[in-house]
This record gives C-alpha cells, structure tokens and sequence, in this order.
C-alpha cells in the first residue's frame, strides 16, 4: 500500500516517513521546497494536477504540515496566517485525497485545541468541550471541523489526532530551550514546582500514527479524535532530572515558590512561558490504549537516551 505524508521534512515528518519505509511500506513524502527527504516530491500548494497525480493510488494520507505555533510572532494578522496554512490548505487538500479515492486521511492536530492547562487532578479528553485560546490553536480547531464535514459527505475516513509535546532528536522549540538551560551551570529557580505535564517521545507519536495510517490495523479509528501521551505525566523539574541524567550534567534546582515566579514571569512579559513552566496539562489517553490495543513502545528515559546518541559529537 501506498501512503502520502505532507511535512515530509519536518521534525515528526521525517521521521514518520523512514519508520514507514523501514516498515516496508510504499510512500510520498511531500515538501513544498527541495530538502534532504528521499524520494520526496515538491508539491505547490495551488498546483492541483500536482496533487491529483500524488494522490492517485494513496490508501491514507497523513497530514502534518503546516504553520506551527509561533514564539515570536510577525505576522501582521497572525490568525489569518494560520487559517491560510492551516485551515484553507488543509481542507483543500482533504478534498483532493477525497476526489482521489484516498481510504483514510489522518490530522494531526494539537492538545492546544483543549486548552493551555488543567486543573489539579483533572485531565482533558477528547470529549471535552474544545478552548483553544491563541490563533494557532483556533486554526487547528477550524481545521478539524471543516475535516469532519467533508468526511461525512464522502466515503473517506477521518482520523484526528492531538499530541502534547513531542520530544525526540532534532526536537526545537520549548524542549529545546530545556535542553540549553541543563547545559548552563546556573542554578534553576524550577525546584518547587509541582505540577504534572503529559507529553509524548517521538518514536511513540510515530507508532501510534503508523497505526492509524493503516486502516486494515485500525479499523476502529476511524471518526475518532484521539489524544496520545507516554504513560505517565512528569513534573518540570522531574524532567530537568531526567534530561541532565540523560545528557551527563549536574543540575541545581532551587526552591522558588511558583507563585513568586509567575509574578516576576508577568513583570518580564514572560507569563504566558511561564505558564507552560509551572501549569499542568495532564491527558486522558485511554480510548487509544483501550480501542486500538496500542502501547507506547519506549519510555522517556529511552527517548532521552536516543537523544544523547543522535546528538552532534
């Protein structure tokens, strides 16, 4: 069988499209510049015979690209930015895969579209009612529903999928900044958060994906929204352990109350990083262990591991 997979040479993209290969699945990474991905094919996103080529013959298409959540925004309307990319492409090249016969069309979408947090001991769901609160966010809310209407008006499969953080080789933004601070020696004012963040190692985002991608393995996926995570949460600073132990550095963390924190985060303009620091945002990932019989099949202390092995000498 065949499968598309747009955002072929991104983070989760890349590495998606060589578990797929070394399973001996037949696959089209997409990109929309030249790049380093084998046999990857330049899509424009306005040719459509283009597209209507790539698709001939596609059993599932796996849609992750996209505009990703931007820390230093520059866009003059960021939500119309979003909504370009992550909306109008999207939908669009849902109808495609539709008109092309594709069986299964997978959205990774973003734990975003739940929330920024959770309260203590709560969790979210895919059941919930969804509040996304900054442009991306609502863009991959507006991108799941449009999905869910062409799904139902055609014989193609709609599979959603919302991650947390995606941790793994390669990984940038929020993680990597963690990274950085471990290998300062500086002491971490981190050591008195008691929080709990779910998130999920890229190896076992790539699994559950594979499972989903192949509608013959997962034939109950279809129409459902999941939410995927490792098997348990972690607190901040039991990550920051986890990394320095992984990586061989010595970690200070003191003991600040996060109250005095997020007060000195507000001063700085700094609150809503500080949030993702201190908050919690624990998920319900039960329905994808319980209705497609799935396991993540690493821990993180094995993710960080492979990490430091694919790390620059």
């Amino acid at each position: 069988m065949r499968l598309l997979v747009t955002g072929a040479s991104g983070f989760i993209g890349r590495a998606l499209c060589q578990h797929l290969v070394s399973s001996g699945l037949e696959v089209t990474p997409a990109v929309r510049k030249p790049g380093p991905v084998p046999g990857e094919q330049v899509l424009p996103p306005d040719d459509a015979q283009a597209w209507h080529q790539a698709l001939q013959g596609c059993q599932s298409v796996v849609h992750l690209a996209g505009r990703a959540h931007v820390m230093h925004e520059h866009a003059h309307d960021p939500l119309q930015a979003f909504r370009e990319a992550n909306v109008q492409a999207t939908l669009t090249l849902a109808e495609r895969a539709a008109q092309a016969g594709v069986r299964r069309f997978v959205f990774v979408s973003s734990i975003k579209v739940n929330g920024e947090h959770t309260a203590p001991g709560a969790c979210f769901t895919a059941q919930d009612m969804p509040r996304p609160t900054d442009p991306y966010a609502v863009s991959k809310w507006e991108a799941e529903q449009g999905l869910r209407t062409i799904a139902q008006s055609s014989d193609m499969d709609l599979v959603i999928v919302r991650p947390p953080l995606v941790y793994g080789p390669g990984v940038k933004g929020n993680f990597a900044q963690m990274l950085r601070w471990v290998g300062k020696p500086v002491p971490l004012p981190l050591g008195g958060v008691e929080n709990q963040r779910s998130m999920i190692a890229l190896d076992n985002l790539i699994s559950f994906l594979t499972l989903c991608a192949l509608p013959e393995r997962s034939p109950l996926a279809a129409g459902h929204t999941f939410l995927v995570s490792d098997l348990t949460p972690v607190s901040t600073p039991e990550l920051l352990r986890k990394i320095a132990q992984a990586y061989g550095k010595r970690l200070w963390l003191l003991p600040v109350p996060p109250s005095l924190l997020k007060l000195l985060a507000r001063l700085v303009g700094q609150a809503q990083a500080a949030d993702r620091l201190l908050s919690s945002l624990v998920i319900d990932d039960s329905p994808a262990r319980q209705l497609l019989h799935w396991q993540p099949p690493v821990s993180m202390d094995e993710q960080l591991k492979r990490m430091v092995c694919a790390a620059p000498a």
